[in-house]
């Protein structure tokens, strides 16, 4: 009933050497010198042009709108020669009417800025801010007569679903341009079948016996479908997926899902590649989604900004658990409260009806270097009322930062808290991770409690048989990580635990690991090609696929006699063969040690059940000098 028709092919680009070329979108301008190093990726405007032919509409009965998924990070959009639309904030849809303004041949102009200002979020943090258009561009073609299109960027309706018993209760709110709306409501289930329908703009209805969506194990979706009828015909038509669930949030026993106790553990995600920046492909979110789900992760911290509407389907599809938030960080902006509650307004109202949602994130870190602490609290406080506000299902949460101590105002101003600690990697202790957890549900035992960030850097190519914090070793990584599992586990009333991060990011201003512009505390390398080993420490915690993996393939070489081969598993047993022979067979959980001596070429096999692995070791006189960081890029310090 609506025409989508795509913008993406045909654009000329108008870059920062005011060079044009010719481009697709999505893209980004950012996306070699904003992974480089050096703090000096370019930021400022860029002109983007393509000329289109008047779509085929009637306009006696239809309008035409223009749709952005996403601009970083300030937009001014322009339609042959006339203004169309301003909008600030890079991570959000919006769009415009712009029947009036076409013609049979048209121009459309999109300067895109993401320069330095004191207004627009995000200015400071540890990530590269891409400019471009890296999100599709549309046509939509609709009824005159429409469900609302205007409101935030969002989609018209707003699916609440409750658990009543057996029975799921659906209120179902829609919004349009008509004064006396016809509209009817239907409820179909996964095949499609009708369980419910009623009439009106507000209307609740009724799911006999229903189907919950039950995270990984059972995310089971409804649709919810739309019609405003003119005269008895249906003139336009939405729909949207959704989920009946019930959870809650307990200070002692950590987070509840339909009624059952469901741990959450996962990891953060940032939408860059390698070479491509944002400007990411479907097909490049679901690999994304693919490797948290073969990690065993139950929850993703999407950071620190919306992510694209396609991600936020795959998370309801596979049943992951969400915090969503806007990129309110580092540093308050006085001057940026309006765009603070613009962005939360966009999220929301973009959002609300994705079932794996479950909070809403306000801010990060921003304690970090914040002058004016009383507009910051208030501006708080202001972000905390709007999602209560506009959201009465979910609660409100945010991530402080480390030296952000537990008695500190922000950190009580929220429903939920989390921390960003990195005990054991940016200070020495990993036992310290315990102590600040005891002492603060000591301190605040009804307060829930979780850990937003936590983590510590690796490069590949970089071992060490004496691994220590600082040496960007995946061997120290995966030490690290192995406490933090164990840890976790000694305080289950945490609400939630989200590992930083799944994948390695650009973040330019960084210089480390002996590869600048890099954030590498990535489970998973920024192209996506090399799983780290601490990657398999979580899938044998968290993953129901057999498997077996043997750690330090990538070090090779190695100068002493006799050596430990670990191995992580999810099976309770596993073999060791050396060329062939049986070493040791081990019973355990997770970790496998086996202490083995090294010839010039030595074959290691793993077997794990039906699960095998293996890894060829080498028995040299003089360390791999390709092993240790060089240069000035071994600096371990925080990005602040």
């Amino acid at each position: 009933m609506r025409n989508r028709i795509s913008l993406n092919k045909g654009w000329t680009f108008c870059g920062p050497d005011r060079t044009t070329t010719a481009v697709d979108v999505p893209h980004t301008w950012n996306a070699i010198d904003g992974q480089d190093g050096g703090n000096d990726y370019w930021r400022g405007s860029c002109t983007y042009t393509r000329s289109f032919d008047r779509p085929d509409f009637d306009p006696a009965t239809q309008v035409v709108y223009l749709e952005f998924q996403g601009v970083n990070a300030s937009a001014d959009v322009t339609l042959n020669g006339k203004e169309v639309i301003h909008h600030d904030g890079g991570y959000s849809t919006f769009r415009a009417d712009i029947t009036a303004l076409l013609a049979d041949k048209n121009d459309l102009t999109v300067v895109a800025d993401n320069s330095k200002n004191d207004r627009v979020y995000p200015q400071k943090a540890d990530f590269t801010f891409y400019g471009g258009i890296y999100r599709d561009v549309d046509l939509i073609v609709v009824s005159k007569d429409h469900f609302d299109m205007d409101h935030f960027g969002g989609p018209g309706l707003k699916v609440t679903p409750t658990v009543d018993g057996k029975d799921g209760k659906v209120q179902v709110e829609s919004w349009t341009n008509v004064e006396k709306p016809s509209v009817t409501v239907t409820l179909t289930d996964a095949q499609g079948k009708v369980v419910a329908s009623g009439e009106g703009t507000d209307v609740t209805l009724t799911i006999p016996k229903v189907h919950l969506w039950d995270g990984v194990e059972d995310p089971y979706l409804y649709t919810a479908t739309l019609q405003l009828k003119k005269n008895g015909k249906a003139v336009d038509e939405i729909s949207c997926r959704f989920g009946v669930r019930s959870f809650r949030v307990d200070p002692k026993e950590g987070f509840f899902l339909n009624g059952r106790k469901y741990p959450l553990h996962g990891v953060s995600r940032h939408q860059d590649r390698k070479g491509i920046g944002n400007a990411l492909t479907k097909e490049m979110h679901k690999e994304d989604m693919d490797l948290i789900r073969e990690i065993g992760a139950n929850t993703i911290r999407l950071a620190h900004y919306q992510h694209d509407q396609y991600f936020y389907d795959l998370c309801d599809e596979y049943g992951m658990i969400v915090w969503a938030e806007i990129p309110y960080i580092s540093e308050h902006m006085p001057n940026g409260r309006e765009n603070t509650i613009s962005q939360m307004k966009e999220l929301i109202t973009q959002n609300y009806n994705h079932a794996s949602i479950v909070c809403w994130g306000v801010s990060n870190e921003i304690t970090i270097s914040t002058k004016d602490k009383a507009d910051m609290l208030d501006n708080h406080r202001v972000l905390n009322d709007l999602c209560h506000e506009m959201d009465k299902t979910r609660p409100t949460t945010l991530a402080c930062y480390a030296m952000c101590g537990p008695f500190n105002k922000v950190a009580h101003l929220t429903d939920l808290v989390s921390w960003n600690l990195y005990l054991g990697w940016y200070v020495p202790g990993l036992f310290l991770n315990d102590l600040w957890i005891d002492f603060f549900h000591l301190c605040y035992p009804n307060r829930c409690l979780g850990y937003s960030e936590y983590g510590c850097e690796a490069m590949p190519n970089l071992h060490s048989s004496k691994p220590h914090r600082g040496d960007h070793t995946e061997e120290y990584q995966a030490i690290y990580h192995e406490f933090m599992l164990k840890c976790f586990e000694r305080h289950p009333y945490m609400w939630s635990t989200h590992v930083w991060n799944m994948f390695d990011f650009a973040a330019d201003a960084r210089d480390q690991g002996g590869e600048p512009g890099m954030n590498h505390k990535g489970l998973v390398t920024f192209d996506r090609k090399i799983k780290k080993d601490a990657f398999y420490a979580y899938k044998a915690y968290w993953s129901k696929e057999p498997f077996v993996h043997i750690c330090g393939k990538r070090f090779a070489d190695r100068t002493e006699a006799e050596t430990t081969v670990k191995v992580y598993s999810n099976q309770p047993e596993v073999s060791l063969y050396k060329d062939g022979q049986l070493v040791e067979t081990k019973r355990g959980e997770k970790v496998f040690e086996f202490r083995v001596s090294l010839d010039p070429e030595t074959r290691f096999e793993a077997k794990a059940g039906a699960c095998t692995d293996s890894a060829v070791l080498h028995k040299v006189d003089t360390p791999n000098p390709d092993y240790v960081m060089k240069g000035k890029s071994s600096n371990s310090a925080n990005w602040v």
